[in-house]
């Protein structure tokens, strides 16, 4: 993936506090009562794009500097639309910091996964719909001057209240998982500290000896 990768500053021992937010997007009909919340993650999508990333997420060539002692984030994935990020291993890490690192990378993975494959899936029914209106009405794809028709924002508005009615369960299992994830990964992360909290009063009490 081309573009900039920015350091994430540590926060709680060796851990980031670069975690992946998503913002809410909101697509509304005007003049229309449905205010459809697409979760934040769809985004346009090539035809080209999405035929070549159906197989699984994209992996970028990135390799942070060998003196780094950080996490680094990556510019948007321009499919799911989420940030990767390549997560900093210490050379002394412990049994409980490789738990967590490897949860993280493994959520980071399958977030990547769930999203791409949603938003593919999400722009071939949208420019299916769009096709089949069209089509119906006898209107070309394509206007004299080349530009695409498109359809209004009420008839918009069907499809993107019908897209999360038939994706409504995949949702409902996303967000379970989601938060069994990150409830797991904040509690590797407090234990991770209070590791790291015993470790240096240790060493101190060994050099105070």
């Amino acid at each position: 993936m081309n573009g900039r990768w920015i350091t994430v500053f540590p926060f709680a021992g060796k851990l980031s506090v670069g975690r992946i937010f998503h913002n809410a997007r909101v697509k509304e009909a005007a003049g229309d009562r449905y205010a459809v919340l697409l979760a934040g993650r769809c985004c346009p999508v090539s035809s080209s794009a999405a035929d070549q990333s159906e197989n699984g997420a994209e992996t970028s060539s990135f390799q942070s500097p060998a003196d780094s002692h950080h996490d680094w984030v990556g510019p948007p994935d321009r499919l799911s639309n989420l940030r990767p990020m390549k997560f900093y291993t210490p050379k002394l890490e412990s049994e409980l910091e490789q738990k967590l690192r490897k949860l993280r990378m493994a959520t980071q993975v399958w977030n990547q996964n769930f999203w791409l494959n949603q938003n593919v899936t999400f722009n071939k029914e949208k420019e299916k719909f769009i096709h089949s209106r069209l089509k119906a009405k006898g209107i070309a794809l394509r206007d004299e001057e080349g530009r695409k028709n498109t359809l209004s924002a009420e008839e918009m508005a069907e499809f993107y209240k019908d897209f999360l009615d038939v994706n409504y369960n995949k949702h409902v299992n996303y967000n379970k998982e989601w938060y069994k994830r990150n409830f797991t990964i904040t509690w590797l992360m407090g234990r991770v500290v209070l590791q790291n909290a015993w470790r240096k009063l240790r060493k101190r009490k060994e050099v105070e000896q």
